[in-house]
C-alpha cells in the first residue's frame, strides 16, 4: 500500500488556520490592533472601505519592524512575544501564537509599510495569498501601516458567507469597543467610507466608557473597587433603575484583555436579585487584574474564553464587591433638610393643644366583646355586600353568554384556504369517535380527547397563530401604508448603530418608517407603518436593529412579522370568552392545518398533550 499521508503546503495550512483566526473583517481588526498595542503604540487609526470588504487599513506609531522582521512576521508561528512553552503561563501581551499575520495574508492582498524609530529608512512589503511579491526600501513614518485589501478574494465560499455591510460594520464596531475601552490611554480613530465614526482621545476609563457608549451613561454608573491579594477588580456597574431589556452593555476584562465568562456574569446578576425585573439585565464594565500565572488564555482561537485557577474565590469577591457598590449607591432618595424646598417639619411642643380626632364611634360598641361591631359599620357592610353580590350576579350572567356574532365572524375569517391536514399533525387529530366533543376549561383552554390521550389547546394563542399567518400573507401581497406620529420618539444610538441605521434608511422608508437625524447619533421616529400605532416606535426600530445585528431576517420581513403579531394580538379572542362546540371544533381544526400549530410566532406553546399513560398513573 502506497503512503497516503502528505504534508500540506504552507498556503493551504495558512488558509486552514485562517478559518480559525479570521472569520470576518472584525477578526482582522482585532488581530492587527492587538499587535499595535503590543508594539506600545499610543495612536491607532482604523480606516475602512465597504465595512472592511474592500480595504482595512491600520496605522500605528509603535516601535515598528526592521526589514527582516517584517518579512519573517508573516510566517506561521513566528512571534516576538514568547520563547518557550513556559511563557504561555506568564503572558503580558495580547498576541503570542504567531498565526494572525500568516492567516491574514493567506486570504487577502496585504501591503505593509513599517519603520523602526531609530532607522532612517523603512521597508515596503507586498504579499498576495501567502506569496511575497516584492520587498523594497521605503520612506515612511515610524511605526506600521497595514493595508488589507479584498478579504477572502481567493476563497469565494468564505466571502459569500459574509453578511451585509451594515452587519459587518456593526461587528467591527463591537470589536472596536472592546479594544478601545480597556486601552483608554491610547488615541483611537475609526473611519468608514470617509465618514469619521469615532475620534477617541486618551483619558480615564470612565471617560472612555462614556465616549463609546454615550454621555447618558455618565449618570447611570456606580464605581466598583475591590483590592485583594488574589484579584483587583475595578470599573463600573449600572444602577438598578437603568437595567435594560435589550441592547445592554456588558464588558469583562482581565489583564487588559476582553473575556467572556458566564460564571462571573451570573455573579453580577445575583447582586441585582429583587432589584430589577427578570427580563432585564444591568450594564457593567469591569476590569480584573490577576497574576498572569493563575489564568490560561490559550484555550480558544479567539482568546476570549479564559480559565481562572481561583475561579470560586474570585466569584465570591466579585459578588461581594458589586453588592456593596449597589447597596452604597442605592436609588432610595434621601431627605435633605437644609436644602431649599425641603418639607417643613414643626418642632415638638409639649404645651401644644391636641385636637380630638373627629371619628363617628358607636357608644355601645365594646371592642372586647367577641363578634360585636359598631352598628353603623355593620349596616354599611351589609349594604355593601348586597351591592357587591348584585354586581357579581350581573357579571356572571354576562360571562355565561355565548361569543358575539363579531367574534364568530373573526374566528371564521381566520380559517386558511387549504382544508387538508398536514401529515406531521396526524397524531394531534382528535379521536374519530369523539371529534365533536370539546370541553372549554376556565374560559382559557380547549380540551379534546385523542388517540394518545388528552389534547389541551390555549384558545387565545391558537387564534393568534391563525390570524398571524393570515396577516403575513396579506402584507406580502400589498404595500404597507405609513402613519404619522403625533409626538416623535427619539432613539439614542451608539455610533455603530447609527451607521447601521443610515444604511437601512431606504428599506425602512419603503415599508412605512420615517426617521430624521437630530444630531450626533440621535434619531427621531416621525412615522410608522400602519398597524403598530399602539406600539413604541423606538422599541420597534430597536428590535429591527437588533435583528440585523444578529444577522437575522431582512428588514422588511422583520417589520412585517412585527406588524402581523401586533394586529393578531389585539384581534385574537380574549381569555374568558365562551365558545360553542362548533366554534371550538373549527378553531382546533384550522389550527391543526396550520404550518406550525404548536407555537405562536413569539415562541409560546399552543398545544400540550397529556398522554394516556400519565393519566393512568394518576389512578
Amino acid at each position: 500500500m502506497s503512503d497516503v499521508i502528505k504534508l500540506l503546503p504552507d498556503s493551504v495550512a495558512n488558509q486552514i488556520a485562517a478559518g480559525e483566526v479570521i472569520q470576518r473583517p472584525a477578526s482582522v481588526i482585532k488581530e492587527l490592533v492587538e499587535n499595535a498595542i503590543d508594539a506600545r503604540a499610543d495612536n491607532i487609526q482604523i480606516i475602512l472601505k465597504d465595512a472592511g470588504r474592500t480595504l482595512i487599513q491600520i496605522i500605528d506609531n509603535g516601535v515598528g519592524m526592521s526589514d527582516t522582521d517584517a518579512r519573517l512576521a508573516f510566517e506561521r508561528h513566528s512571534t516576538s512575544k514568547i520563547r518557550s512553552a513556559d511563557d504561555l503561563f506568564a503572558l503580558t501581551t495580547m498576541g503570542f501564537r504567531g498565526e494572525a499575520l500568516a492567516s491574514i495574508c493567506a486570504i487577502s492582498q496585504v501591503e505593509l509599510r513599517t519603520r523602526t524609530r531609530d532607522s532612517q529608512l523603512g521597508t515596503r512589503l507586498i504579499i498576495n495569498g501567502s506569496v511575497c511579491e516584492s520587498q523594497e526600501p521605503d520612506m515612511c513614518p515610524a511605526g506600521s501601516n497595514f493595508m488589507i485589501k479584498n478579504i477572502f478574494y481567493n476563497v469565494p465560499a468564505r466571502r459569500k458567507f459574509l453578511k451585509s455591510n451594515e452587519v459587518e460594520l456593526n461587528n467591527i464596531v463591537r470589536e472596536f469597543e472592546k479594544l478601545a475601552m480597556v486601552n483608554h490611554n491610547v488615541e483611537f480613530t475609526l473611519m468608514n467610507n470617509g465618514h469619521l465614526m469615532y475620534k477617541l482621545l486618551p483619558g480615564s476609563f470612565l471617560q472612555r466608557v462614556t465616549a463609546l457608549m454615550g454621555k447618558v451613561f455618565d449618570d447611570q454608573l456606580i464605581p466598583v473597587n475591590v483590592d485583594t491579594t488574589l484579584v483587583r477588580i475595578s470599573g463600573y456597574v449600572s444602577k438598578p433603575s437603568f437595567a435594560r431589556k435589550r441592547n445592554y452593555k456588558q464588558f469583562l476584562f482581565v489583564n487588559e484583555r476582553y473575556m467572556k465568562h458566564p460564571y462571573f456574569h451570573k455573579a453580577i446578576l445575583s447582586c441585582y436579585d429583587q432589584l430589577i425585573p427578570q427580563d432585564e439585565q444591568p450594564n457593567y464594565f469591569l476590569r480584573f487584574t490577576v497574576d498572569p500565572e493563575t489564568i490560561d488564555v490559550n484555550i480558544h482561537p479567539t482568546k476570549t474564553e479564559i480559565k481562572f485557577e481561583n475561579e470560586q474565590p474570585i466569584w465570591q469577591i466579585l459578588a461581594a464587591g458589586v453588592k456593596e457598590a449597589v447597596g452604597r449607591y442605592g436609588d432610595v432618595p434621601s431627605i435633605e433638610f437644609d436644602a431649599e424646598g425641603a418639607p417643613d417639619i414643626p418642632a415638638y411642643d409639649r404645651h401644644a393643644q391636641v385636637k380630638k380626632p373627629e371619628i363617628d364611634v358607636d357608644p355601645h360598641y365594646n371592642p372586647f366583646r367577641q363578634g360585636q361591631q359598631p352598628s353603623s359599620y355593620r349596616q354599611q357592610a351589609v349594604s355593601n355586600w348586597e351591592e357587591l353580590y348584585r354586581n357579581f350576579e350581573n357579571r356572571k350572567r354576562e360571562a355565561a353568554q355565548a361569543v358575539t356574532d363579531d367574534d364568530l365572524q373573526l374566528l371564521q375569517a381566520s380559517a386558511p384556504a387549504t382544508t387538508e391536514a398536514q401529515p406531521a399533525q396526524q397524531s394531534l387529530l382528535p379521536d374519530a369517535d369523539m371529534q365533536a366533543t370539546f370541553l372549554q376549561f376556565k374560559g382559557r383552554y380547549i380540551i379534546a380527547p385523542m388517540q394518545s390521550g388528552l389534547m389541551v389547546v390555549d384558545q387565545h394563542r391558537a387564534h393568534l397563530r391563525l390570524l398571524f399567518d393570515r396577516y403575513i400573507r396579506q402584507l406580502s401581497q400589498q404595500s404597507i401604508a405609513s402613519q404619522t406620529v403625533l409626538f416623535p420618539e427619539v432613539l439614542h444610538l451608539s455610533p455603530g448603530q447609527s451607521a447601521m441605521l443610515t444604511g437601512l434608511l431606504p428599506e425602512l422608508e419603503r415599508i412605512g418608517f420615517g426617521l430624521t437625524r437630530q444630531g450626533n447619533d440621535d434619531w427621531a421616529v416621525t412615522s410608522v407603518p400602519s398597524g403598530i400605532e399602539g406600539a413604541s416606535a423606538a422599541d420597534v426600530v430597536a428590535q429591527v436593529l437588533e435583528s440585523v445585528e444578529q444577522g437575522g431576517a431582512s428588514v422588511r420581513s422583520r417589520i412585517m412579522e412585527h406588524i402581523a403579531l401586533r394586529v393578531a394580538e389585539s384581534a385574537a379572542i380574549a381569555y374568558g370568552h365562551r365558545l360553542t362546540q362548533d366554534e371550538m371544533n373549527k378553531l382546533v381544526s384550522d389550527l391543526l392545518r396550520a404550518a406550525n400549530p404548536n407555537y405562536t410566532p413569539d415562541g409560546n406553546t399552543i398545544i400540550s398533550v397529556i398522554p394516556t399513560e400519565r393519566i393512568s398513573r394518576l389512578f
